[in-house]
């Protein structure tokens, strides 16, 4: 019986250290939104804990739509158990940073030596007052989409990786033929604000959140030269029919349609169901203005934090920096999801996609060298927003004409800055 019981204690003695390392693991908790709809979520988890045994992470889905409200009241009520923090646009970046909810990561980036060059400036975008309170882990670039067939019929050169607005300008119209339900386009400019305005601020001297708008008006010019000769569809005409940017282009009527990379996926789905007739095409880098270097273009981003009251913080950080990291970035590429991070590895596993155009343009034109947030962190983003889109609707329909709408824009948006 004393031989059983010492054997017992034994055991149990030998059982400690087993029990304790059970204890000593963490449990960090993901806020997000859309689970069940994205794909690259449960691949990420997996791979982290494959990677650190002693973290597991669990995730709290506060879906998408009212997402930035209902993680501003979690966050703000100190109870909450949440460790790492998606954040969804820059809106709700700007007030989750004046509300002290993130924990900034300076320390974290220089420590792991972070290399903040490879993100192509988005980095630098979401820094506050020297301050980085999120890493980019997903991020969708503009770049231009072509129709190869149309291209060889009008007898014009595909578009480069190094192509100006003003070559664009010049191939559209050298592209556009045909009248009525025959007619082909050069190019399309979908009605969002955006596809006019973006050129304008990729000198990294303008931003769209305030000052003067002048530095606008050679974009604007140019789209309704353009709209003006035919070479692409007018905006009026675009937005009483409610068409949709895609609709065009897979039935070839459009040759050129500058558009995000979240599109590519799209595309190669309808032309592998026989529903885009575009199935020649390629794509290239995002036109750019004179003096600008090639591969510069806009952004949105995804980013990810760690909120400033997690008791995990050293777990969350190394859950931060590996969704943000070349691990996560390829293991989002490999759900067919545009990672922040474009190591040639994630490149290539992209472009080594089934339907992916195989040409050697359309490999390099993801690669960017610059990217700017299409509105830079600012809590009166929404306010803007609201002020630009209506002064742009009414130049691209000729209720006003360019100097006076940028004066429009400029009075409103000071208006909207002073409240």
């Amino acid at each position: 019986m004393k031989n059983l019981l010492k054997l017992t204690l034994l055991a149990t003695v030998g059982l400690m250290p087993l029990a304790a390392q059970a204890q000593e693991k963490t449990t960090i908790n993901w806020a997000l939104w859309d689970w069940d709809a994205t794909a690259y979520y449960q691949p990420i988890i997996d791979a982290f804990e494959a990677k650190y045994p002693d973290i597991t992470v669990e995730h709290t889905d506060l879906g998408s739509a009212d997402f930035s409200t209902m993680l501003m009241t979690q966050l703000s009520g100190g109870g909450s158990d949440l460790d790492v923090v998606q954040v969804k646009d820059i809106p709700g970046y700007a007030n989750l940073v004046k509300a002290n909810l993130l924990a900034p990561l300076n320390d974290d980036i220089a420590e792991n030596d972070i290399d903040t060059k490879a993100y192509g400036g988005l980095i630098e975008a979401l820094t506050v007052d020297g301050n980085v309170y999120a890493l980019p882990f997903r991020s969708d670039v503009w770049i231009l989409y072509y129709n190869k067939d149309l291209f060889d019929e009008a007898g014009v050169e595909y578009p480069t990786n190094d192509m100006t607005w003003d070559e664009f300008a010049e191939k559209a119209r050298a592209l556009t033929s045909g009248f009525g339900a025959n007619k082909t386009y050069g190019g399309l400019f979908h009605t969002w604000r955006s596809t006019v305005q973006l050129p304008c601020i990729m000198d990294g001297e303008h931003t769209l959140d305030g000052g003067s708008y002048e530095f606008l008006q050679s974009c604007y010019e140019r789209v309704l030269s353009l709209q003006e000769d035919g070479a692409v569809p007018s905006y009026a005409q675009l937005k009483t029919s409610g068409t949709h940017y895609s609709g065009p282009f897979y039935n070839g009527a459009v040759a050129m349609l500058p558009m995000g990379s979240w599109f590519i996926g799209t595309q190669i789905q309808k032309v592998q169901s026989g529903e885009s007739l575009a199935t020649n095409w390629g794509i290239a880098r995002y036109p750019h203005m004179e003096g600008v270097e090639a591969g510069t273009t806009a952004a949105t981003v995804t980013s990810i934090g760690v909120a400033a009251n997690s008791e995990n913080k050293d777990a969350a950080m190394k859950f931060a920096n590996f969704i943000a990291g070349p691990e996560g970035a390829k293991v989002i590429a490999e759900t067919g999801t545009f990672p922040a991070l474009m190591t040639d590895e994630v490149l290539a596993t992209i472009t080594s996609k089934d339907g992916f155009p195989t040409d050697e343009t359309s490999k390099g034109a993801l690669k960017t060298v610059q990217s700017y947030l299409e509105m830079p962190v600012n809590l009166k983003a929404a306010d803007i927003e609201v002020v630009l889109n209506r002064a742009h609707d009414n130049i691209m329909t000729d209720n006003i004409s360019v100097e006076d709408g940028l004066k429009t824009m400029d009075e409103g948006v000071q208006q909207e800055l002073n409240k």
